[in-house]
C-alpha cells in the first residue's frame, strides 16, 4: 500500500490556526493560568498539566457522566477521563452517593471496615488473586509490591520493558539506550542511584532478550504491563505472556503485572480476559470512581512465604502503608464503584464502543493513505504515526511526532472533543453514548480531511 506525505509546512499552518482559535475562546482560562503563576508552578497544580495543547490547559468548571465543561463555558465530550483515572464517568451517582455518606460517618480512622472486606472479595473474584492490599495510587502499589519481590526473594534488581509506564516509582523510569544499555528516562530527574544499579530494560515481545536478562538469577521481579500503554498501545505478541511466564517461574522471578491501564479490558483487566497468572499485581486509578486509591494483590504462594519470612505485612515504619492508605473513604468509594458503576455490562458496552471507533477510525486512516495504525484495548483505543503496529517500545517511541499530536489533540480540543493530552488514546467509560463516538469519528475524519488538503 502507498502511504501520502505529511506536508509539514501546511501541517505547521493548521497548529497555528488552531492555537490562535483556542486562545481566542479560552481567555479565562488563560488569565486564571497567569494569575496561578505566582504561587503555582508553571501555574498550574500539576507541571505535567502545561503538555496540554494550545499554551495552556482548558480550567474546569464542572464535570458529569462523559461530559466536561471549562470555565469559558465550552463543553466537551470526555474521551481522556483523567487518562483513565475517570474511567467510571464523572461524578458517578453510586459512587457519590457513597463518598457523601460515608464522609459524614468519618473519613479517616486507621481502622478496617465493612467495606474493606467486600472489597477484597470482589478484587480475588475479579482477578483471581486471593490476598489484598491497599495504598492511594498505583505508583505506591507498584512501590510496595517491589519491596514484598524483593523481601520474598532476597535479590535486589528490577526488569522492566521499554517505555512502559510504571508511575512515579524511580526503579522504573528507566530506558534502554541504542546497545541496551539501561539509562534514565525522557524527564526522570534527580534519580537517587544509577539505574543501571536497580534495573533491567529489554524490549517487549523480545523473549530471548528477556531469557538472557533473567538467567543471572540477580532480579526479584519483573513489572510487566499486560500491554505497553504510554507510549501508544504496544500489544504483545501471541506466545509472549506464555514465555514470560514460564521464564520468570524457571528463574526464581516473581511476576507482578500492573493492570492500571490495561483494566480497560475488561472486569478483571488484561489479566482474568487472557488468563495470566500473576505472583502480584497492582491496579488503581479508575476503580473508586475518581477518588485516589490503589491496591496490590498477592498469591497464595507469595502470601505464604512473607509469612513464613515473619512479616507478612510488611508493616510498622518499613516502608509500606500510608497513614491514609485503605482509608474508610476510598474504601467506600472502591466498593460502590465496583458493584454499581464499573459492571461487567458496563464493560461489554465500552468494550464494544471502543471497537466501533477503532474500525471507523482504520477505515478513514486507509482511505486517506495516512501512514498510521489504530490498535484496540478493551475500552481504549489509540493511534499512533506509523504505517505497522510497533512490536515494542523502542518502535513505537520511535513514530512520535510532536507537531502531529498539537494538530489532533488542538483540531478535536476547538470542536468540543477532549483525548488524552500525552498520546492519542480515546477511552470510554459508562456514560459514554454512541453519538459520542459519532461526533469522535467525525471530528477524527475532519481533522484528517484538513492535514491532507493541501
Amino acid at each position: 500500500m502507498t502511504f501520502r506525505a505529511i506536508d509539514r509546512t501546511h501541517l505547521q499552518q493548521l497548529v497555528e490556526q488552531e492555537t490562535e482559535r483556542f486562545q481566542e475562546h479560552h481567555p479565562r482560562s488563560r488569565e486564571l493560568r497567569e494569575t496561578a503563576r505566582e504561587h503555582l508552578l508553571g501555574g498550574v497544580p500539576m507541571p505535567w498539566m502545561t503538555q496540554w495543547a494550545g499554551g495552556y490547559p482548558v480550567v474546569l468548571d464542572h464535570a458529569e457522566g462523559a461530559r466536561i465543561t471549562d470555565i469559558d463555558g465550552h463543553e466537551y465530550v470526555d474521551f481522556c477521563l483523567g487518562d483513565t483515572g475517570a474511567m467510571a464517568g464523572h461524578a458517578p451517582a453510586a459512587t457519590v452517593a457513597a463518598v457523601e455518606r460515608q464522609a459524614r460517618r468519618g473519613i479517616t480512622t486507621m481502622l478496617p471496615t465493612e467495606d474493606a472486606a467486600w472489597v477484597g472479595a470482589e478484587l480475588a473474584r475479579r482477578f483471581g488473586l486471593p490476598f489484598w492490599s491497599f495504598t492511594l495510587s498505583a505508583t505506591d502499589a507498584n512501590r510496595f509490591a517491589l519491596r514484598a519481590a524483593r523481601f520474598v526473594t532476597g535479590r535486589q534488581k528490577l526488569l522492566v520493558f521499554n517505555h512502559c509506564y510504571h508511575g512515579s516509582v524511580d526503579e522504573t523510569l528507566a530506558i534502554a539506550d541504542a546497545h541496551g544499555a539501561t539509562i534514565r528516562g525522557r524527564g526522570n530527574k534527580g534519580a537517587p542511584v544509577d539505574l543501571a544499579l536497580t534495573t533491567k530494560v529489554v524490549e517487549q515481545n523480545d523473549i530471548a532478550a528477556l531469557e538472557a536478562a533473567l538467567a543471572p538469577g540477580d532480579v526479584a521481579a519483573v513489572l510487566a504491563e499486560p500491554a505497553l500503554t504510554n507510549i501508544g498501545i504496544v500489544p504483545p505478541e501471541p506466545g509472549f505472556h506464555e514465555a514470560l511466564r514460564e521464564i520468570t517461574r524457571r528463574t526464581g522471578t516473581l511476576l507482578i503485572i500492573d493492570e492500571t491501564h490495561t483494566i480497560s479490558s475488561g472486569p478483571g483487566g488484561y489479566t482474568a480476559a487472557h488468563g495470566l497468572q500473576p505472583d502480584l499485581l497492582t491496579v488503581g486509578k479508575a476503580l473508586a470512581g475518581g477518588v485516589p486509591v490503589g491496591m496490590y494483590g498477592f498469591s497464595e504462594d507469595v502470601a505464604e512465604k512473607l509469612a513464613e519470612l515473619g512479616d507478612p505485612d510488611l508493616g510498622g515504619t518499613g516502608g509500606v502503608g500510608g497513614t491514609l492508605a485503605g482509608n474508610a473513604l476510598s474504601l467506600a468509594a472502591l466498593r460502590a464503584t465496583l458493584e454499581h458503576v464499573l459492571t461487567d455490562d458496563a464493560f461489554a458496552r465500552m468494550i464494544e464502543l471502543a471497537g466501533g471507533y477503532a474500525r471507523a477510525a482504520a477505515e478513514i486512516i486507509r482511505e486517506r493513505e495516512l501512514p498510521w495504525t489504530i490498535v484496540q484495548l478493551g475500552a481504549r483505543a489509540e493511534y499512533r504515526f506509523t504505517p505497522t503496529v510497533p512490536r515494542n517500545g523502542g518502535e513505537s517511541a520511535a513514530a512520535d511526532d510532536w507537531l502531529l499530536d498539537e494538530y489532533m489533540h488542538l483540531f478535536m480540543l476547538n470542536r468540543g472533543v477532549l483525548i488524552t493530552p500525552f498520546h492519542n488514546m480515546a477511552l470510554m467509560c459508562p456514560a459514554t453514548t454512541a453519538s459520542d463516538v459519532d461526533r469522535l469519528v467525525a471530528t477524527f475524519t475532519e481533522a484528517a480531511d484538513m492535514l491532507v488538503s493541501a
